[in-house]
């Protein structure tokens, strides 16, 4: 009994301390605007989920009860402040049913903010950026400029039908799956008070995923944040380009004694730019989210023998001598310059390829300068069975003549690359090569001149601009700083440098970033923020310019919000649950086709590496090997076979939501994220080793550590714990601080390993 009483002492000063302790929480909230609530709410599903009854109390003590027409509820809240981090707080509430049955209920933990403004930048990971508060058009993918109101160089981004906030008058609310974002998270910055927000939570509760909903009042002076438990979207949810598809989510049954608990952390920071908040949010992505596992299923020599095999099977054209993007089932799976592929596929077949593959990629080289640059002066955007060019979207009474600028730029950009490549292996550069990469990027400076900008889409025969604005071509900087430093001539590294600063200025300190897919229209997206991220990466290592390397890392925390930070737990009995596939590091497409993919659209990811090198920040390191450790998992194969997909062929589609094809479901088909695996087996090392700061890293699917580091003699191990032989690039980097010369990899050294097998070498 003696031992007993200091124990109930200590507890009760604890209790009590707890106590004043929420205290302080709740009166940090209320200096901060926010008040904590809890809702029950009732829905009709024979009528898409409206709402029959919601009962919603504010939250001022840890146990509340409140009672529906049908129930009797216990609320429980959990507040836990941080101590060492300021404005971090723990939040978790648990709804339990004292009496009575709750059928067709969900339950929510809600936020609201009043002082609340139509400018704050609110981001969602992955699927809304500033709101995504942008006009907007309903129209069934794929969606097109159809109002001749909305074309031209000055007019405002056009969106299809997406969730967002409202830009006009009227309700104002956007409604998501935890599934819908890269992490289940939503934050803000407040340009008022230039303070930021963010949440984070759980994909789900054991009832399934969470909804994650924000709703403006209809003066835009209160907004509400909400976790719901099940998810469960009013009326409507979004599927591929309409916000008016009746709403088919599940509620809960509960009964007395069920009980669900919901999950949170919410930060406050300061926030003096809206940069802030991608910054911050790099910090804290994988703060609520268990790690992601590793799957190392095949190597990437491996992996790209089946490629290349398949490549040479199924896309070379032996008829004209190019590769096609696709299976040639359309003309958008026949040819497209960029964007999908083409002259960016022959990339990794010439640097890693048989004879046979360089003499094909060779005679694609002919095939494309020969006819494939339009009156422009720009590639043909699109074309079909060898001789036949047109304009990307042929349906279209508007669009059947237009260039996706972000089209010739990604091929003039691999073009390059190549050119270094052939020299490399002692191929010639023909002259007329040459000539039409500079006709191309001469019209690129020519447009620039003309309209101070490089737009979104142009004209394939006159060049003109017709749809302005966008970061499609963002690429664009680090192709003119190649084309200065391969062609000798500064004044293309002048053009590079102007362009690079405009679209610092109007897009990327803004948080808004668009224009690169062609199928659309404007709304934000993954493709254009890797690109630039490329192209300051290269015109930093070109000019060495700090300025390049701020903003390189500013965009790439913008570009790590379209990353995957978590495993999404799919259903059991959909095609990827069955196969076990995981998903941390796949890259999300767009806030209109929204999925995850294998790989980037369409590169390596090998700007992170500089960034590496150029800052000695490991994290760059860690999120390029998640992107790298995710793609080959997709790839289909005979001892790893995947419904629908033929061996070699990886889809684009990582679904975590329910927008098209289905949670865990696929598109069959072969699609770019080849490219993106063969990329990636190109240019980036299979190990990398940075001798100075001790660090061996696999980017390939092996593991590697070292067991041994003296005097700069390095022993590495490398385990190969796949089913196939593996032969791995390994690169020691002795000199970080050189920038890296383009194909760095060509005849580094290549450490050969047996299915299970454990090495040890030296370097």
């Amino acid at each position: 009994m003696k031992n007993l009483i200091p124990i109930l002492v200590i507890l009760a000063i604890c209790l009590n301390s707890n106590a004043q302790f929420r205290e302080n929480d709740i009166a940090f909230f209320e200096k901060n605007n926010m008040m904590v609530s809890a809702s029950v709410t009732r829905y009709d599903v024979d009528h898409s989920n409206s709402v029959v009854n919601r009962i919603k109390i504010p939250l001022r003590k840890d146990i509340t009860e409140i009672s529906t027409a049908d129930s009797r509820w216990k609320i429980i809240t959990n507040i836990n402040s941080n101590d060492f981090n300021p404005g971090t707080f723990d939040i978790s509430m648990t709804f339990k049913c004292l009496s009575g049955n709750s059928p067709s209920t969900s339950v929510s933990l809600n936020l609201g903010f009043s002082k609340w403004s139509q400018a704050n930048y609110v981001l969602m990971p992955a699927a809304v950026y500033n709101g995504n508060r942008v006009k907007s058009q309903r129209h069934l993918y794929c969606p097109f400029w159809f109002d001749i109101s909305d074309i031209g160089i000055d007019k405002a981004q056009l969106i299809s039908d997406v969730p967002r906030l409202n830009i006009n008058e009227g309700p104002s609310r956007i409604q998501q799956r935890s599934g819908d974002m890269s992490t289940p998270a939503i934050g803000f910055r407040d340009p008022l008070s230039l303070q930021g927000f963010w949440l984070l939570t759980e994909q789900e509760t054991r009832i399934g995923d969470t909804g994650i909903d924000i709703e403006e009042n209809d003066d835009r002076s209160q907004a509400e944040i909400s976790l719901t438990a099940p998810v469960v979207r009013e009326k409507y949810r979004y599927f591929i380009a309409d916000m008016q598809w009746p709403s088919t989510d599940q509620p809960a049954y509960f009964k007395e004694g069920d009980s669900i608990t919901i999950k949170a952390k919410i930060y406050f920071f300061s926030a003096p730019n809206t940069q802030s908040l991608f910054d911050y949010f790099a910090g804290i992505r994988k703060n609520m989210i268990p790690k992601g596992k590793t799957q190392n299923v095949i190597p990437f020599s491996t992996a790209f023998s089946i490629q290349e095999n398949k490549f040479n099977r199924q896309n070379f054209v032996s008829e004209f001598g190019y590769y096609s993007v696709g299976l040639r089932e359309n003309y958008y799976a026949d040819w497209q310059i960029g964007w999908t592929g083409g002259m960016i596929s022959t990339y990794p077949l010439l640097l890693d390829g048989s004879e046979i593959s360089r003499k094909n990629v060779a005679r694609n080289f002919d095939w494309i300068f020969a006819n494939g640059i339009s009156p422009s002066g720009y590639f043909w955007d699109s074309g079909q069975k060898g001789n036949q060019w047109f304009g990307i979207f042929q349906s279209s009474p508007y669009m059947k003549d237009w260039h996706l600028v972000r089209k010739s730029a990604d091929g003039l950009y691999y073009i390059l690359k190549q050119f270094y490549a052939f020299k490399q292996l002692g191929i010639e550069v023909k002259p007329e090569w040459e000539e039409g990469a500079r006709k191309v990027g001469d019209t690129f400076v020519k447009t620039w001149k003309i309209y101070g900008q490089l737009g979104n889409y142009v004209n394939n025969t006159s060049g003109e601009i017709v749809i302005g604005g966008s970061t499609s071509a963002g690429i664009m900087p680090g192709v003119f700083a190649l084309m200065a430093d391969y062609f000798d001539e500064p004044a293309y590294l002048k053009v590079a440098e102007e362009i690079a600063e405009d679209y610092v200025k109007k897009y990327i300190s803004k948080g808004l970033i668009y224009g690169g897919p062609g199928d659309a229209l404007q709304n934000f997206d993954s493709e254009s923020s890797y690109a630039l991220l490329e192209a300051f990466t290269v015109l930093y290592d070109q000019t060495k310019d700090p300025h390049w390397l701020k903003i390189a890392e500013d965009v790439s925390n913008q570009f790590l919000t379209w990353v995957s930070s978590y495993d999404y737990r799919f259903p059991q009995l959909s095609t990827l649950g069955r196969l076990g596939k995981t998903t941390t590091g796949v890259v999300w497409a767009n806030t209109q086709n929204k999925h995850g993919a294998p790989g980037i659209c369409t590169h390596s990811g090998l700007a992170l590496l500089r960034l590496y090198r150029a800052t000695g920040k490991k994290e760059y390191l860690i999120r390029l090997q998640e992107i790298t450790k995710a793609i080959p998992q997709y790839l289909s194969t005979k001892e790893n076979p995947i419904p629908g997909l033929e061996s070699g062929w990886i889809s684009e589609r990582v679904s975590t939501t329910d927008w098209l094809e289905g949670i865990g479901e696929l598109f069959s088909g072969s699609t770019w994220a080849e490219t993106s695996l063969m990329l990636t087996y190109s240019e980036i090392p299979g190990i990398y080793v940075d001798p100075g700061k001790g660090i061996c890293i696999a980017f390939d699917q092996v593991d590697s550590k070292i067991i041994k580091d003296i005097n700069g003699i390095m022993e590495i191990e490398i385990y190969n714990p796949t089913k196939y032989p593996a032969s791995v690039k390994v690169f020691k980097d002795d000199v970080v601080q050189r920038p890296l010369m383009n194909n760095y990899l060509y005849n580094c050294k290549i450490v050969k390993l047996k299915s299970g097998e454990v090495l040890t070498i030296e370097i």
